[in-house]
């Protein structure tokens, strides 16, 4: 099967899976049952089994998964059992905590280039990398082979710079940019609007007030 072609719906449940493994693993826990594993998601045990499936037989009728076998499958499976390079365009607010988080908390991604169009920002350092202005992307994505990127520039900015990215060699992107992008069809993008979050979030907190002037 071709990553393409499983359905997304798995591939965004398969790294929470991982992040339960890996809290088990820390607490000791050697064998987990996919009943268990559903308390912990809030997916069903029919539907971990079924996502599971699609890359292969990890568990044991009547006894469930080795936690760090399937973790390790996981691993795999996803590409995290190596660094992945990365890039990060913006150095707004949103992409310094976003650099900074990656570069100290994340052990599965190594930044390897910051950009930003704001000579202000030249020079600065996150964790010993320097912010660079975007004319030097497509340089420092040839030599590094970087093939993910994370988008944090003005709407207006974003389908420029992805153009530049997709034009030296960037095949997925994590867009916070308020709008959408267009890119060929080899290059996937995973849109991530905290806006839209948070008003979507908004309506259940209305809904519950609303609920509760009518009681």
């Amino acid at each position: 099967m071709s990553r393409r072609s499983t359905p997304k719906s798995v591939v965004k449940r398969l790294p929470v899976y991982l992040r339960i493994l890996d809290n088990l693993i820390r607490r000791d826990v050697d064998i987990i049952s996919s009943r268990v594993l559903s308390e912990e998601t809030g997916f069903t045990a029919e539907q971990i089994r079924k996502d599971l499936a699609y890359f292969g037989a990890f568990g044991t009728r009547g006894t469930g998964y080795n936690t760090s076998y399937l973790r390790e499958k996981l691993l795999r499976i996803i590409g995290l059992d190596k660094q992945t390079k990365i890039i990060i365009v913006g150095y707004g607010h949103l992409g310094k905590a976003l650099a900074r988080y990656n570069m100290v908390k994340n052990p599965y991604v190594k930044v390897v280039g910051i950009f930003d169009a704001d000579p202000a920002e030249m020079g600065a350092e996150v964790e010993g990398l320097r912010v660079l202005a975007i004319s030097k992307l497509p340089e420092v994505a040839r030599e590094s082979k970087a093939k993910v990127a994370i988008l944090t520039v003005p709407a207006e900015e974003a389908q420029k710079v992805v153009d530049l990215m997709v034009e030296n060699g960037i095949t997925a992107i994590l867009n916070f940019a308020p709008t959408k992008l267009h890119v060929p069809d080899h290059v996937y993008v995973h849109n991530a609007d905290l806006t839209i979050e948070l008003q979507s979030l908004i309506y259940y907190a209305e809904e519950d007030e609303k609920t509760h002037q009518t009681e």
